[in-house]
This record gives structure tokens, C-alpha cells and sequence, in this order.
């Protein structure tokens, strides 16, 4: 809490340059940014903090050309505390805007406060079911992804490869469930089981022996942030990954598992909307400027966080920085005028992107790193299942 305390006390003072008392509202954006930056989950929210404060150094320290107030906040993957701590937003500091919250767990108990209250928040990564559909909201956009999208396009993978069945494990909590949904909803084989664990778990002997008994040829799992790793690591510990193919969304094939899981997860095979080889130039602007910047290579969570950044000063500039007018300020959100790490980006009816979903592969680069590389696309403008639910115009 002390580190986020103090990056909000220098991004305050960084970006948007005040001297001596609070500026007026209509001189300044000011931003909450909920997000989980310790636990297990800390280097997600991190990665997701990381690629916001590039997108606004891009901008020249400001968004559309106004200061920043960048309030930081440590949701500590709890949902009590993201309570207490979106009311501090809201209430006390009166936010603009907000973004940055890692898991559904914590967005879906904090969210219907911040909509009632006529905030703007912009998903930098969860996407839940819940807003995609009947209840979606003119201040709710999601700049990720819906929840079933990425193990969607990962079911349709794994299906067309011809498994004769598939072990399901993933986090017992919203995400995890909706991502096995999405799994299912496009995989066509064989069940042999689906099992799901408390979120924070990182031992999985038990869940392995289930697997190994299963008789699947193949497993496929959602499992965030520091679970992942562990998971990965005992496969590769038990040897299970020699005998059972394993498939993953992108956030457990990314940076942050990599680095903790090391060569084992060569081949690795991981479903992502981006990969740091996509060519585009505001994608190699952001991978070489990320990496000078943090030093190391961005994540898909990085990615997200970066251009929820850009898809704001793309709207504030939209509206002459006139974002006291939120009708105009949400419509020039729903526009999306900005360039995209991930090429061209649109918003759907429910205001979740229409976007493609690419098979990303771990392998050693031209540098002798191990991260992604694109080996293939595996849906184009792929609209999520819940939109046509969606009555907003």
C-alpha cells in the first residue's frame, strides 16, 4: 500500500505539474487506478500500472492535453478492500475515470457503485458476462477481452487437433469459471474431467495425479497469475507434460510465467488478442519503449494496460478535454480513436472489443529470450457470444 500511496504522490506531481494546491477539475483528468499489486496476483497489476504510465508519457505526461492525477490504489486482490478503496476514489477524490482491476472478483462487487455513480470505467483486462450482455452499461468498456473469448479460441484449437479428451482445471472464482465455459463452448471432444480450486492454490499434487488418472491426452487450464507457474512447474516436475499436451490462455504462456517457470514451457502453445511480434508500429513503439523504460519484455496484461491509456487520450483529445460533457466523452470513448497495439480495434454494441484471437507459441527470439511468437491466427473479428444481448444502440 506505502508503494502505491507514493507512486500516486509522484504521478500526481509528474504528470500533472501542480504547484501548491489541487487544480480545478476542468484542468485535470483525474484517474483511479484499482488494481492488485501484492499477492500473487501483484505482477499482473503491476504489468497493467506499467503499460498505462507509458501510454501517458507517450502522450507527453498528459491525457488529450490534460494533466493527469493518477491516484493508485492496492486492491490486494480483496474484494473488501477494493470496496473501501473505490468509495476513497469516488468519494473523496472525486475520479474522473477508473481502470486498472486485475480479477472479476474484485470488479464485479465494486463496479455496480462506480456505474451508479455516472463513472466512467475503462476494463484493462477482466471481462465479465455479467456487463457483456443483458446488463451492459454506457459507462463500462473493456479494452481486453470478454472472459470466454481467449479459452474460446483455445477450445476451437484444441478441437480441431482431434484430442481424443481433455482434462479441465481452473480457479474457483468468476473468471476461472466463465473461461472454462468459454473453453467448452467451442471444443467438441471428450470431457475427462473438470476440476476446479480455490484461487491462491499453488500446490497441485493432487489435481495431477486426478489428471494422470483421467486418461486425457491433453489439459487444458486457467489458472492466474502465480498459479499458472506453480502449475506448470509441477507438470513439468511429475513429468506429466511429456505424456498430456497442455494448452493455456495467454496470461499463463506470458512474461511473468515464463520468467518463473523457465525452459520447461518451450512449445508452449497459449491463446492472446496481442504478441509482442505483432507488426504494427504502435506495437514496436511499445515493445521497445517498454522494455527500455522497465527492462524486460511486456506482457499481454502490459499491452492492455497500455492501450486502455491510449483509448483515453484518444477520447479526452476527442472532446477538447471537455470531459465534464459525458455524453460527449463516452461517445468519443465508444469511437476508439487511437492506435492500437494489437492493429485495428473496434468496440462491439456492449462496448467489448471485435477482435482476433492469435495462437502464440513460447521459443527462443533473435535475442536468445524466451517469450511468444505468433504461430498462427485462429478467429478473425471475433464478436463475443453476449452482445446480441446487449440493447444499447
Amino acid at each position: 500500500m506505502k508503494h502505491s500511496l507514493l507512486k500516486a504522490a509522484l504521478f500526481s506531481t509528474m504528470f500533472a505539474g501542480l504547484s501548491g494546491g489541487a487544480a480545478h477539475a476542468a484542468e485535470q483528468i483525474k484517474v483511479g487506478f484499482l488494481t492488485t499489486l501484492s499477492g500473487p496476483g501483484g505482477a499482473l497489476g503491476a504489468d497493467i500500472r506499467d503499460g498505462f504510465e507509458l501510454a501517458v508519457r507517450h502522450a507527453g505526461g498528459k491525457l488529450g492535453g490534460l494533466p493527469v492525477a493518477l491516484n493508485i490504489r492496492d486492491d490486494q486482490m480483496s474484494p473488501d478492500v477494493g470496496r473501501q478503496e473505490t468509495e476513497r476514489l469516488l468519494k473523496r477524490d472525486k475520479v474522473d475515470v477508473m481502470t486498472g482491476t486485475v480479477f472479476s472478483n474484485v470488479l464485479l462487487p465494486v463496479l455496480p457503485g462506480i456505474l451508479a455513480s455516472d463513472t466512467v470505467y475503462l476494463s484493462a483486462n477482466t471481462g465479465p458476462a455479467d456487463y457483456a450482455g443483458a446488463k451492459c452499461n454506457k459507462n463500462f468498456y473493456v479494452v481486453s477481452w470478454q472472459n470466454e473469448d481467449l479459452p474460446a479460441a483455445m477450445g476451437k484449437y484444441v478441437s480441431e487437433k482431434g484430442h481424443k479428451s481433455v482434462f479441465l482445471i481452473g480457479a474457483n472464482y468468476p473468471g476461472g469459471r466463465e473461461s472454462l465455459t468459454g473453453f467448452k463452448r467451442y471444443y467438441k471432444g471428450k470431457l475427462a474431467d473438470e476440476v476446479y480450486v480455490k484461487m491462491g492454490q499453488l500446490d497441485f499434487s493432487a489435481e495431477l495425479a486426478q489428471a494422470r488418472a483421467s486418461g486425457a491426452d491433453a489439459v487444458f487450464f486457467f489458472l492466474p497469475g502465480g498459479m499458472g507457474g506453480a502449475f506448470l512447474k509441477q507438470m513439468a516436475g511429475t513429468g506429466l507434460n511429456k505424456t498430456m499436451a497442455v494448452y493455456t490462455p495467454g496470461f499463463s504462456g506470458d512474461q511473468d510465467t515464463i520468467k518463473a517457470v523457465g525452459p520447461s514451457m518451450t512449445g508452449l502453445l497459449n491463446a492472446s488478442q496481442w504478441s509482442s511480434d505483432l507488426d504494427n508500429p504502435a506495437n514496436q513503439r511499445f515493445v521497445a519503449d517498454f522494455e527500455k523504460q522497465y527492462g524486460r519484455i511486456p506482457t499481454m496484461y502490459a499491452a492492455q494496460g497500455y492501450d486502455a491509456g491510449m483509448l483515453l487520450d484518444g477520447a479526452v483529445r476527442d472532446v477538447k478535454g471537455k470531459i465534464e460533457d459525458k455524453e460527449a466523452f463516452r461517445k468519443a470513448l465508444r469511437a476508439a480513436n487511437f492506435k492500437s497495439v494489437r492493429g485495428a480495434f473496434k468496440f462491439n454494441t456492449n462496448q467489448y472489443p471485435i477482435q482476433s484471437f492469435y495462437m502464440r507459441q513460447v521459443a527462443v527470439d533473435a535475442r536468445g529470450r524466451l517469450s511468444n511468437k505468433i504461430v498462427g491466427t485462429i478467429m478473425q473479428d471475433y464478436s463475443d457470444p453476449f452482445a446480441a444481448s446487449c440493447k444499447m444502440n
